[in-house]
């Protein structure tokens, strides 16, 4: 099976078109080609360009541990710099439709940097989901660990706990981030964030994914942290978000429309040995 493979900030994707693929990849196989030390080693796989009635293209984005995700902003930037690579787009803007709904993008700098419009954030507990009553999620207590933390949640096609911390670090992430992904209150599981906010226009990141683990850098988990941000006073419209890969830039408009500017980098291309896909892991 043939594959390219990019980087968002040292976020790695992994990008199979399905012209080269007979049928839906299993769980299984998915996690053998996104296995670092068994695989080629990626942090998601994604599969398109897929036809779509409603954009000009369609993409389904999956998670290293087989499940699917709805939206992922360095996947869609990556995806974005796949098309073109291989001539499908110019400098024109054009829609991608995910699984997280519809978005719109434009590819500058001869592919180098990839705006993306990620859509409006909703900070309601139906949307997202968490449990409990309809409310906007917003500064409520949660316990993990013996800790209590106070988080904010929202969802921007996919859901996201953002965690304002003093020093957010690696290790903070990789301690809760597990045990909130999963946490009673998000029936779907969710994104963490652990936020710091330096000024005005720049805040600082830790990430864990849901269904990837600790990761350098996210582009939805940024849109989130920006959104929760601005909305609760402490930035601007304008903020660049700083994660151990790089930074990203993030627009929050008044009705919290979301457009994300960021780099993407090719890494190499291949194929897949049927051993390496078939192998029990």
């Amino acid at each position: 099976m043939k594959f390219s493979k990019y980087h968002a900030l040292g976020n790695v994707y992994i990008v199979v078109n399905p012209v080269d693929i007979e049928s839906d990849l299993a769980t299984s196989v998915i996690k053998n080609i996104c296995h670092k030390n068994y695989g080629i080693g990626s942090d998601g796989l994604l599969i398109g360009p897929l036809k779509s009635t409603t954009a000009n293209f369609a993409l389904r984005i999956f998670n290293p541990d087989g499940s699917e995700a709805e939206k992922s902003g360095n996947g869609l930037r990556i995806f974005c710099r796949y098309l073109w690579d291989l001539g499908l787009v110019k400098d024109k803007p054009f829609s991608i439709e995910t699984k997280g709904g519809i978005v719109s993008a434009q590819v500058f700098d001869n592919g180098k940097t990839v705006k993306i419009e990620m859509g409006k954030v909703s900070f309601s507990s139906v949307d997202i989901p968490v449990l409990g009553t309809e409310r906007k999620v917003l500064l409520e207590n949660i316990e993990i660990d013996g800790h209590d933390f106070i988080f904010s949640a929202v969802t921007i096609g996919n859901p996201h706990c953002v965690i304002l911390h003093e020093e957010p670090t690696q290790e903070i992430a990789r301690r809760y981030g597990p045990i909130l992904e999963v946490h009673a209150n998000f029936p779907n599981r969710t994104n963490v964030q652990f936020v710091k906010v330096i000024d005005l226009h720049n805040i600082k990141i830790e990430i864990w994914e849901r269904g990837a683990g600790y990761t350098m850098a996210s582009g939805s988990s940024s849109c989130a942290a920006a959104a929760v941000v601005r909305k609760l006073g402490l930035c601007d419209k304008n903020i660049k978000v700083t994660m151990p890969g790089g930074a990203i830039d993030i627009e929050v408009s008044e009705d919290y429309s979301i457009t994300m500017f960021g780099a993407v980098t090719p890494v190499c291309i291949g194929e897949v040995y049927s051993e390496c896909l078939s192998q029990n892991i």
